[in-house]
């Protein structure tokens, strides 16, 4: 079909509005990027806008040279690869036992979990609860204490529920579990959400560092966030990094800010795909 006038008009428009909005939300990465790499006379004068002004990799340098870099790395790296593996299982479990008609008590359950996400129960009671189990300075209690979204976890019950009920009656005519039927049937239909919900837990445990910082006390259990916020929050760099502070400047804390994002955006461009479908499809009930 042959496009109006108005329409190609409206679509010129269109493309550059939406090229605006991708500077807009491209440019702050480039510019920590750029500053990261410029000497930092360059970043404090306010010479670095787009590219690097007196390109050097002293930023760098001094980032890795801190110890608590790489255990933080590690750190962050199990939080996020268990921590996704555990919430993931957790939610599936969960999402697949709530979305069937037949559970007895099905709308009770659904409606408490409906409760909290409305309704939190504060940091004070939260920390509380930690320590009355004994979960302070656990790096088991980061990986179970927050194991489950509300949020994902209805986005998944719902998408469970509009795959047909004759599917599931079939299989079990076949002599299939409720196991049986989870991973020969939803999960393999189920993809694009998982991976969705997968991306939603991962980015989730990779960022936190909020409750890391508060229940975690041993350096050696750290996430890289929780130095990264001393670094940008709170301006405190640690005693290996206070010397090339006073020579790299502002460009430590750029440097460690795109060491810290870079495997996020390594993983992300594989499970994009799956990342539009699994939402509309997890959002609407069939």
């Amino acid at each position: 079909m042959l496009e109006s006038r108005g329409e190609k008009t409206f679509y010129f428009f269109n493309y550059i509005f939406l090229f605006i909005l991708a500077l807009i939300a491209v440019y702050p990465f480039i510019y920590v990027l750029s500053a990261s790499m410029s000497s930092p006379q360059a970043v404090v004068m306010g010479r670095v806008l787009l590219w690097p002004k007196e390109i050097t990799w002293d930023a760098y340098h001094a980032v890795f040279k801190e110890k608590g870099i790489y255990s933080g790395y590690l750190n962050t790296l199990y939080y996020t690869v268990v921590g996704t593996f555990v919430s993931l299982a957790l939610t599936i479990c969960g999402a697949y036992a709530l979305s069937r008609r037949r559970l007895i008590g099905k709308t009770f359950f659904n409606l408490v979990i409906s409760f909290t996400l409305i309704f939190g129960p504060g940091t004070i009671p939260m920390y509380l609860n930690f320590r009355d189990l004994h979960l302070l300075d656990s790096r088991f209690g980061i990986i179970i204490g927050f194991a489950i979204s509300t949020f994902n976890f209805i986005i998944l019950r719902t998408f469970f529920q509009s795959i047909p009920e004759e599917l599931v009656e079939s299989s079990k005519i076949d002599g299939a579990s409720d196991a049986g039927v989870l991973f020969k049937i939803i999960l393999p239909l189920s993809k694009a959400s998982l991976f969705t919900i997968a991306l939603f837990y991962a980015v989730s445990r990779w960022n936190g560092y909020f409750w890391a910082m508060i229940l975690l006390r041993s350096d050696e259990k750290l996430p890289l966030q929780v130095l990264l916020n001393k670094l940008v929050v709170q301006m405190k760099p640690s005693d290996s990094m206070m010397s090339d502070m006073f020579t790299t400047g502002e460009t430590v804390i750029y440097a460690t800010i795109i060491v810290a994002i870079i495997p996020i955006i390594v993983v992300y461009p594989f499970i994009q795909k799956y990342f539009v479908k699994g939402v509309m499809i997890g959002s609407l009930k069939g």
